[in-house]
């Protein structure tokens, strides 16, 4: 049994129980352990087991209470979880400390999409975990490839969801991958999606667009993956819905912007994911605007096409950048961007962002 402490200043080593004094009672074991002074106020403990290769047992919690015996602060909480049986299961669980008079934080589902070419055929070989970071601390290092739910498979493209229960994370940062396997492979990973299970916003991206050479007699690879942009939702509907006694001024102070995409000329060029576009000024940038209604064409981004889209934002002033994307959606999501051209009508300027990747 393996414990991990996070303090505002943050966290401890893994704190195996295995040499611990301890004081056994019926389905009660105490243990007394010593943690770093400088670890500030405790908020959460990642509690599992360190190995599972030699046991086939599960651990059954129920409850787990904590006491400074200096202080004599007391902190309890009812667990009633089992942790998995399964080799690869996932082997952690997470609580957040709850303190008199402070309010504690909350246990979050997290949606981890993997959209990756081949790991499905080599899932039994190779081994992966992701670690995720926030403004509130990490998940430690979570098997990616043990409970695998939504998976879809194709030709040259594949997804799969994962499920990570964690004390929420805050705003996300990065995310670690620790690869190995036990024969020689190779695994190519495109990107992760991140978001909370019960929101649809925001979506957390993680471009990694990396083939890796996993070798068997080599040590496990590992990459830091910070987050490549945020999809954040839609807030122009609402605030127009909501501020419709407005209207008149703010009719006043939107410009429109006719933004033309072209999709370039090559196999796979096109794409059916939704895309979405920021467009940034040297006065104020613009909302997320998704770019679905093309006047050209019912079905948007074909290869080798050109789709007008016509918007209405507050006034930017000269445009110096966009931000693109899409959110991956459907097999063959790729997308070959050749530029973008937007014609801002209150100033009669084209400005191109030429992006041919």
């Amino acid at each position: 049994l393996v414990m991990v402490f996070y303090g505002s200043n943050g966290k401890s080593n893994p704190v195996s129980m295995e040499n611990k004094v301890e004081h056994q009672a019926k389905n009660q074991i105490t243990y007394d352990i010593h943690l770093p002074s400088d670890l500030g106020m405790l908020y959460k403990v990642r509690l599992g087991l360190q190995s599972l290769e030699n046991s086939i047992s599960q651990l059954s919690l129920r409850h787990f209470k904590m006491q400074n015996t200096s202080t004599l602060d007391t902190f309890s909480l009812t667990i009633n979880k089992t942790l998995p049986l399964s080799l690869n299961g996932d082997r952690w669980i997470e609580f957040p400390v709850e303190w008199p008079l402070k309010e504690a934080l909350s246990v979050v589902t997290y949606h981890l999409t993997v959209f990756s070419r081949n790991i499905l055929s080599e899932r039994n070989l190779v081994h992966i975990t992701a670690c995720i970071y926030g403004t509130h601390g990490d998940t430690g290092d979570r098997s990616l490839l043990w409970s695998l739910q939504n998976v879809q498979q194709g030709e040259d493209n594949e997804s799969f969801l994962v499920i990570v229960d964690a004390v929420e994370l805050g705003e996300l940062d990065k995310v670690v991958l620790l690869i190995s396997s036990k024969t020689d492979c190779k695994l190519d990973i495109k990107k992760l999606h991140l978001k909370e299970a019960l929101k649809e916003h925001p979506i957390y991206v993680f471009e990694v667009n990396e083939a890796f050479s996993v070798n068997a007699n080599k040590p496990e690879i590992q990459r830091e993956i910070p987050v490549s942009f945020v999809i954040r939702e839609d807030k122009q509907k609402n605030d127009i819905d909501n501020n419709l006694h407005q209207e008149g001024s703010q009719r006043r102070n939107l410009t429109e912007y006719t933004i033309k995409v072209y999709t370039g000329d090559k196999m796979g060029a096109g794409t059916d994911a939704n895309v979405h576009i920021i467009l940034f000024g040297n006065d104020d940038k613009s909302e997320v605007f998704q770019l679905s209604q093309s006047l050209e064409h019912q079905d948007p981004f074909e290869r080798g096409k050109v789709d007008t889209f016509k918007i209405k934002t507050k006034k930017l002033g000269s445009l110096h950048s966009i931000e693109i994307g899409h959110d991956g959606k459907g097999f063959a999501s790729g997308w070959f961007l050749e530029k973008v051209e937007i014609t801002d009508a209150s100033r009669n300027l084209v400005y191109c962002f030429n992006c041919n990747r």
